[in-house]
């Protein structure tokens, strides 16, 4: 049975907060803190195994909390509550070591399942979100594709190879030409294709059809 610290300053939260978990046998309701200080005391107490964290509090903020407590409770699990559909925050939270992310206005519907998924290991994030993020990467990546230079039939050849796991002076010798320009080459295509480790090539000649 997961034990379970909620942490907001607002009190009607906490109540409905309160109120979904008590209608849950398999879950215990362990303390409630109104503010980010009071919540890393009772975390030192408690050692709960879900933290909901409020995001926006006065004296510490939900990110704070995340990064003073989690080095030091490392199985804490952090499901950072907020009305904000940021995903700056969003990013910015899980860097700091949150489990999950859920908008206050779903919890009502969805704060169960998500404490479920965290005590199975895995991250949440609300639905909403996932959709607005991946819809900003995939413009990214479009953004960056259109943006990127053609490579020269030169430049391809080098990479075809590089890829294959040659050297400078292996693909210097096959092309005839110098290792300086073999690096040239290479300079040439970090640049165009902002990659830098073969890793990243690899990937990249594969998903344009260099490689099979």
């Amino acid at each position: 049975m997961p034990k379970i610290l909620i942490a907001d300053d607002h009190a009607i939260v906490r109540t409905g907060l309160r109120t979904l978990l008590k209608e849950e046998p398999s879950m215990e309701l362990v303390g409630e803190a109104t503010g980010g200080y009071e919540a890393i005391k009772l975390i030192e107490e408690m050692v709960p195994d879900i933290l909901l964290l409020d995001l926006s509090m006065p004296d510490l903020d939900g990110i704070a909390v995340t990064k003073k407590i989690k080095p030091r409770f490392p199985d804490l699990h952090i499901l950072i509550l907020t009305i904000h559909e940021d995903q700056a925050m969003l990013r910015e939270d899980i860097r700091a070591g949150a489990s999950g992310y859920i908008l206050k206005r779903a919890a009502e519907t969805e704060l169960i399942s998500a404490i479920n998924i965290l005590m199975r290991g895995d991250m949440y994030v609300d639905p909403a979100m996932v959709r607005e993020l991946f819809d900003e990467t995939v413009s990214t990546q479009r953004s960056k594709s259109e943006n990127i230079e053609p490579l020269t039939p030169r430049e391809t050849e080098v990479l075809t190879y590089i890829v294959q796991g040659y050297t400078n002076r292996q693909i210097g010798e096959v092309l005839n030409i110098s290792v300086r320009t073999v690096e040239g080459h290479r300079a040439n295509l970090s640049g165009k294709l902002g990659l830098q480790s073969r890793v990243d090539l690899v990937r990249y000649a594969r998903e344009h059809g260099l490689i099979d």
